[in-house]
C-alpha cells in the first residue's frame, strides 16, 4: 500500500496533487473550515479523518454529512481528540498510518478565537490560546512530520488566519498565535522539501463558521468590557464572510498547487498586498479600525449600566 501510494504521489508531484485515494487528517474537523475541508476532500476521492475535541458536534457532523451520501461516509470517520495532548496526536496519527499504510495530507486546522482590550487579558487566557493555536499545530507537527519525512512525502497544511499577516487590533493574543503558525510554517517549507515533503500555511479572512458567534471561554476571567463575538466585530467593520465551503473549494485548489500562503478571499490578499506595499498605510487603517471597534462594540459595562 505505501508503495502504492508513493507512485500516486510521484505522478502528481511534477502537476496539481490529486486527492484521489489520498488520507488526509483534518483537526478541528466538527465545524467551520475543518468541516468543509473534510468534506470537499472526500468529494474529491480522499479518505478523510475528521478529529475534534467536541465529540457531540463530532457525531453530528458526522450524520449530517455522511447519512445521505453513500460515497462519503466510506470516506470519513470521526476521531474525537484534543491537540493539546500530544500522547494523543501522536497516538491517532500513528493508528491511521498503521491502517493506510501511509498519510498523505495533515490539516492543523483546530484553533480558537479571542478577543477583547489587551489590557483586560489575563495568563489564563495567554495560556489557552497558545495549548491551542500554536502548540497544538506544533503537537500535529512533533506526531507526523517524522512519519513525512521517513516515508518520502506528504503534505502538511496548517491553518492560520489573515490576522497572522496583517494583525487587527483587540485580537492581539489570537494575531500571535496565527502569526508564529505562519512563521512555523515558512521556515519548515524548504527544509520538509529536502525530504519530499510540502508545508503550506492558509490564511483565511472572513469566513462563515460558528466561531463567529462564540463569546470568550466561559471558564477564563472576564473583564468590564462587553464582551463582543467576531460577526459583531466584522460587521461593525463591514466585512462580509464568504461561506466555508467556498473557502474549503479554493483552500484545496491552492494546496493541489503547493501554494506557500493561501489568502482567501481575494479582499483579504488586497489588504495584505497593501500592508506590504505601504506598511504606514496600513499601520493607519488599522488604527482607524481600533478607534471604531473601541468606540462602538468595546464599551465598559460601567458606562452602559448593562448588567453582565
Amino acid at each position: 500500500m505505501v508503495d502504492s501510494a508513493v507512485r500516486s504521489w510521484d505522478r502528481v508531484s511534477v502537476a496539481r496533487q490529486s486527492f484521489e485515494e489520498m488520507t488526509a487528517i483534518v483537526t478541528g474537523g466538527a465545524s467551520g473550515i475543518g468541516r468543509a475541508l473534510g468534506a470537499a476532500l472526500a468529494d474529491a476521492g480522499a479518505r478523510v479523518v475528521l478529529a475534534d475535541i467536541d465529540g457531540e458536534a463530532l457525531a453530528r457532523t458526522m450524520v449530517e454529512l455522511c447519512d445521505a451520501d453513500e460515497r462519503r461516509s466510506r470516506l470519513i470517520v470521526g476521531r474525537e481528540l484534543d491537540v493539546r495532548d500530544r500522547d494523543g496526536v501522536r497516538s491517532m496519527v500513528a493508528e491511521i498510518a498503521a491502517r493506510d499504510g501511509t498519510i498523505d495530507f495533515f490539516f492543523n486546522n483546530a484553533g480558537l478565537s479571542m478577543g477583547g482590550p489587551t489590557h483586560e487579558l489575563t495568563g489564563a487566557h495567554w495560556d489557552r490560546i497558545i495549548d491551542v493555536n500554536l502548540l497544538g499545530v506544533v503537537n500535529g507537527l512533533l506526531a507526523v512530520y517524522p512519519l513525512m519525512v521517513t516515508q518520502g512525502h506528504g503534505h502538511i497544511i496548517n491553518t492560520a488566519s489573515a490576522a497572522g499577516l496583517v494583525p487587527p487590533p483587540f485580537v492581539v493574543a489570537y494575531a500571535a498565535t496565527k502569526q508564529a503558525v505562519v512563521g512555523l510554517t515558512a521556515g519548515l517549507r524548504p527544509e520538509a522539501a529536502m525530504h519530499g515533503v510540502r508545508v503550506s500555511v492558509l490564511c483565511p479572512g472572513a469566513v462563515d463558521t460558528p466561531i463567529l458567534d462564540r463569546l470568550p471561554p466561559s471558564d477564563l476571567p472576564t473583564g468590564p468590557s462587553q464582551p463582543v463575538t467576531a460577526r459583531a466585530y466584522l460587521r461593525r467593520l463591514h466585512q462580509r464572510p464568504i461561506p466555508a465551503d467556498k473557502f474549503a473549494r479554493a483552500a484545496l485548489r491552492d494546496v493541489s498547487s503547493n501554494r506557500a500562503i493561501s489568502v482567501i478571499p481575494r479582499s483579504t490578499k488586497a489588504l495584505w498586498y497593501l500592508a506590504r506595499l505601504s506598511p504606514s498605510m496600513a499601520e493607519s487603517v488599522s488604527g482607524s479600525m481600533a478607534k471604531i471597534v473601541a468606540r462602538d462594540l468595546v464599551t465598559p459595562v460601567a458606562q452602559t449600566g448593562v448588567d453582565r
